[in-house]
């Protein structure tokens, strides 16, 4: 067999991911915080791309600098600035700023809008506040009175930054601790305690780490044990107790024994808890509210930080004749235009061919950027409407009526592929008449029915064994078998374990606790 070399054509097919395709698809799936936060980094490296909040503003600063002037010759002016608007785009593809425009109605240059700020040179005339002995970095500054339009400067500038629960143990450490190696190992250790307040490392992995000896660092992490808030650099949940009782000074022998047998306290045992803290009845009660009072997690009193309220992508109101209405909240949708203008001014001048690359690649990704956010927001509105088709009935009757659905369902009903509609349903939330929902929860499992006929949601189900476990006396607690029958009546056919599972998910004990808690 003879090995040559050939050239030979073939015909194919093959999808080729371009790096504007993969950031399309990534568009998707982020949330409108994540989409706030890339288009603002785009706004800042593509110098053809305008904010229009910012566009919006700019113009009603221009126009309010022009109505100001007042008299004929402001009238005149602002006539002969924008005498040539009728050859800007205003389309929604495209805005066109004009510089000189926005300069001679603001009545400065743009680019010098911070000139004061800097020294004047010789040949310079200084600015009349600085000759009556105060220089404008003083006066209009952000913290050093009203700004230079006569607005007050901004009050966040003198709120306090927060501090964290590792900042507050470190500045209790400075001052507890005199040695500088300890202060380091302790640093160390409060590196180790997480957000709620509980040590959450090996000291013999630190021991081992920092080459010092354990009982070193127990006497260091009791040292920090003391600090506020109380509870803090605990092991275990029982460590955090006993300390806070120890600063209470109700560490004793039976409060001891109460918290070395924490799993009996769970369980609400109280016979055995007697008998082993060798306590009647009104002390167990007097102990059990002395617990309730202490505090499990003492990191939380410093929070991880701040709170993002949800803010829902989709918004769905009920219309007078009983149809939804689905429409995009556009207060998270961003919006850009591309400035066409500016590239035609570009392109009038002498450029190079460096200059012409980059501007043509600006351009490129202005245009797809925009096209990009109008075929997201496009896609969004498409699925959230289809998923409001398919659960018309949870919205018009609650929880109860909601409908097994899947992706395939939605994808198949709008012409898309799968993995667009996971992309879409991931981190967006719509506003309903019944609640705030994400999307992924209008997806639920598909339970059979007992005698045959439609199929029941996953979630109905729980909720209908949450609306039985509320209901059931303290004499008649229903244990797996029995929610199990009774959804056998309700025509749901579903195994003891699947209740059992849906029970723990939510967060309901089980049928000795609650009747153990009832008595």
């Amino acid at each position: 067999m003879a090995f040559s070399t050939k050239l030979i054509m073939r015909q194919g097919q093959s999808l080729v991911m371009t790096p504007q395709l993969l950031q399309a698809i990534k568009l998707l799936q982020f949330s409108n915080v994540e989409l706030t936060q890339f288009v603002q980094e785009e706004l800042e490296r593509n110098p053809l791309l305008e904010s229009a909040e910012d566009v919006a503003r700019a113009l009603d600063a221009a126009d309010g600098a022009g109505a100001a002037g007042g008299g004929d010759a402001a009238e005149a002016g602002a006539s002969e600035t924008f005498s040539d608007a009728g050859e800007v785009d205003w389309s929604s593809d495209s805005f066109a700023t004009d510089r000189g425009s926005l300069e001679s109605s603001l009545g400065t240059e743009l680019s010098n809008a911070f000139d004061d700020d800097r020294a004047a040179t010789p040949g310079e005339q200084a600015a009349p506040m600085e000759g009556a002995g105060l220089s404008s970095t003083s006066w209009s500054g952000p913290s050093g009175g009203p700004s230079g339009d006569g607005e007050a400067s901004n009050l966040e500038a003198y709120l306090a930054a927060e501090i964290g629960l590792k900042d507050h143990l470190e500045t209790q450490l400075n001052l507890a601790v005199s040695d500088p190696t300890d202060r380091l190992i302790g640093q160390v250790l409060i590196d180790s305690i997480d957000d709620a307040g509980y040590f959450s490392a090996s000291l013999d992995e630190v021991a081992a780490r920092l080459q010092v000896r354990s009982e070193r660092l127990e006497r260091i992490l009791a040292v920090i044990q003391t600090f506020d808030p109380s509870g803090v650099g605990a092991r275990d949940i029982a460590e955090c107790l006993a300390i806070q009782l120890r600063e209470r000074d109700r560490f004793d022998p039976a409060m001891k024994a109460m918290v070395a047998n924490l799993p009996l306290l769970a369980k609400r045992d109280f016979a055995a808890l007697r008998k082993i803290c060798n306590v009647d009845e009104d002390d167990i009660v007097d102990m059990l509210a002395e617990i309730r009072r202490l505090d499990p997690k003492p990191g939380r009193a410093f929070g991880g930080g701040s709170i993002q309220p949800l803010v829902p992508d989709v918004i769905v109101r009920r219309q007078p004749d009983g149809a939804w209405h689905v429409e995009l909240n556009t207060e998270v949708l961003p919006r850009v235009l591309v400035n066409n203008s500016y590239v035609a001014q570009v392109s009038k001048g002498k450029v190079n061919d460096t200059e012409k690359a980059f501007m043509s690649s600006c351009m490129q990704t202005a245009n797809w950027l925009t096209k990009s956010l109008e075929q997201r927001a496009r896609t969004i509105l498409k699925v959230s409407s289809e998923i409001v088709l398919q659960q018309d009935a949870f919205f018009a009757h609650g929880v109860e009526h909601l409908r097994p659905l899947n992706l395939k369902m939605i994808a198949d009903a709008i012409g898309m592929h799968e993995s667009t509609v996971s992309r879409v349903t991931s981190n967006k939330y719509m506003a309903t008449p019944r609640g705030l929902f994400e999307l992924k929860y209008f997806f639920t499992a598909s339970i059979a029915s007992h005698h045959g006929g439609d199929a029941h949601s996953a979630e109905s189900v729980r909720h209908r064994i949450r609306q039985m476990i509320d209901r059931e006396r303290a004499d008649d607690v229903l244990s797996d078998d029995a929610i199990v029958a009774k959804l056998k009546e309700a025509n749901i056919g579903i195994a003891r374990r699947t209740v059992a599972k849906y029970r723990e998910s939510l967060k309901i004990p089980s049928s000795v606790e609650r009747r153990r808690v009832k008595a």
